[in-house]
């Protein structure tokens, strides 16, 4: 798995992340989520997630509940975390900590970037989804708007704070609405994309990096919940024989008592 170096474009980091946690209303931005894929046994996907996340987010945004040499459990070895994940002076037994400094992203964002251990986790509706579908639309519904500080809006979390900084990989595209009337007054209903200018992925592609991105989001907010699963999977199981061999020997005892 190879990882590209600290580029400009980390200087945004994620800090649109910090945006997912700031307003309740984020959760109601007018449009349905979309149903992110469930990668969370896909070790390759999770490790394409870990490079996005490192990439992209870690400039800005800690997982401070992380330790790098866990990224072991998804099947990368201590060298190739050590060559491909750390870009810092950090240990591979450090926590994943930000480089941003507090005090300057307060100044500079108005807040500091918060930690995104348990992101994924932190965010669902009901009749929505879970938090993880809500990271996976928000990171798809993008758009120009240059009455916004940072030339950005999103469909998910309309007026958010952060930029698109994913934008080099998705392209730049705007909604299309059809308008209707409803009560004697026209509404705008969301049909779809119009894309404006291309990225380097298509379409299909950034939206598997971002399911990949998502997952690993998942799987960090609680890395042994496969594990567990399969446990008590094998331990139902075991239940189950152990059920049907004690019910023999119970009729195997009793059947000559009357």
């Amino acid at each position: 798995m190879k990882i590209s170096g600290f580029s400009a474009r980390l200087v945004w980091g994620l800090v649109a992340t910090w945006a997912l946690m700031v307003g309740a209303h984020a959760a109601g931005g007018g449009i349905t989520w979309d149903k992110a894929p469930n990668k969370t046994n896909d070790l390759a996907a999770l490790q394409n997630g870990a490079k996005l996340f490192v990439n992209y987010c870690l400039n800005c945004h800690s997982a401070a509940f992380m330790r790098y040499n866990r990224l072991q459990d998804i099947g990368l070895t201590e060298q190739q975390i050590k060559e491909n994940l750390l870009f810092t002076t950090a240990k591979v037994g450090d926590t994943m900590v930000s480089t941003i400094n507090p005090r300057e992203a307060k100044e500079w964002f108005g807040g500091n970037p918060p930690d995104l251990t348990v992101i994924s986790r932190s965010r669902s509706a009901a009749g929505q989804g879970t938090g993880a579908d809500y990271l996976y639309t928000y990171l798809r519904t993008y758009y120009p708007d240059d009455t916004k500080g940072t030339g950005w809006n999103n469909l998910a979390f309309p007026n958010v704070g952060m930029p698109h900084v994913l934008w080099q990989l998705q392209g730049s595209r705007q909604p299309v609405y059809e308008t209707k009337e409803e009560h004697g007054h026209p509404v705008k209903i969301f049909k779809g994309w119009e894309q404006l200018t291309p990225g380097t992925m298509t379409p299909l592609q950034y939206d598997e990096a971002v399911g990949d991105l998502v997952s690993f989001l998942q799987w960090m907010g609680e890395p042994a919940q496969n594990t567990r699963t399969r446990i008590g999977v094998g331990v139902l199981l075991f239940l189950s024989v152990l059920t049907v061999f004690t019910w023999r020997l119970n009729a195997a005892y009793w059947k000559d008592i009357k």
